[in-house]
């Protein structure tokens, strides 16, 4: 697997090099068929007397689908370690969700031999139930009183406690749950938001700035 180590701000140490060589083969481990990992080293500094962090993202490619992970702190190889535990806690659950879609198939499975039906919760009907509707002794309802208020489309809802939250945390935490969104509150406005993915690399930020409901329009 190539590997790829870019500093933004910060010198990219022989040290570092060697210590991110051990994590790669972590990762490897869990993602054989992956192709390159590319690691970003960002130093900040802060004027408002806050200490200054280093940031490391990590990005793997290769077959499937792109694995994202990042983490913040003090030391740059305290930020590596905790990016390469959200990575590999992502493969992990990716490997689990393949293994278990193969040993637990999704969908109906009809048996030719016994003529049973598993996999949906529908029993087939008995052949003298069959003949019995055939004959008429069971009537064939057709209709309903409530066929009328029948709709396909299902509404599901969740609620979910606030978490007040930076963007580039948001966008970390949509990734390592695996969504193309995730909701929060706006840490610097207390506005309810949105990130979202876009194509490429490019992440999208929709923000509700109305504290209070429009009046009633008479």
């Amino acid at each position: 697997m190539e590997t790829s180590i870019v500093g933004v701000g910060v010198g990219i140490t022989d040290r570092f090099r060697s210590v991110v060589e051990d994590k790669t083969a972590r990762i490897e481990t869990l993602a054989p068929r992956a192709q390159r990992v590319d690691i970003k080293v960002t130093h900040r500094a802060y004027h408002n007397g806050r200490m200054e962090d280093e940031t490391v993202e990590l990005t793997l490619t290769g077959r499937g689908p792109l694995v994202r992970a990042e983490a913040t702190d003090a030391d740059k190889f305290a930020a590596l370690d905790m990016a390469v535990d959200k990575l590999c806690e992502q493969l992990r659950r990716a490997k689990d969700k393949r293994v278990d879609a193969r040993n637990h198939p999704r969908g109906a499975k009809f048996e030719k031999g016994s003529g049973e039906l598993s996999g949906i919760d529908v029993q087939p009907a008995s052949m003298e139930v069959l003949r019995a509707v055939a004959t008429g002794e069971i009537p064939v309802v057709t209709g309903s009183e409530d066929e009328a208020d029948y709709t396909p489309v299902v509404i599901r809802t969740k609620e979910f406690d606030p978490e007040w939250m930076a963007v580039e945390e948001a966008v970390d935490r949509m990734e390592l749950v695996g969504h193309d969104f995730f909701l929060f509150i706006d840490a610097r406005t207390d506005h309810p938001s949105v990130v979202y993915r876009r194509k490429g690399w490019d992440y999208g930020v929709i923000s509700l700035t109305t504290q209070t409901a429009p009046a009633a329009v008479a």
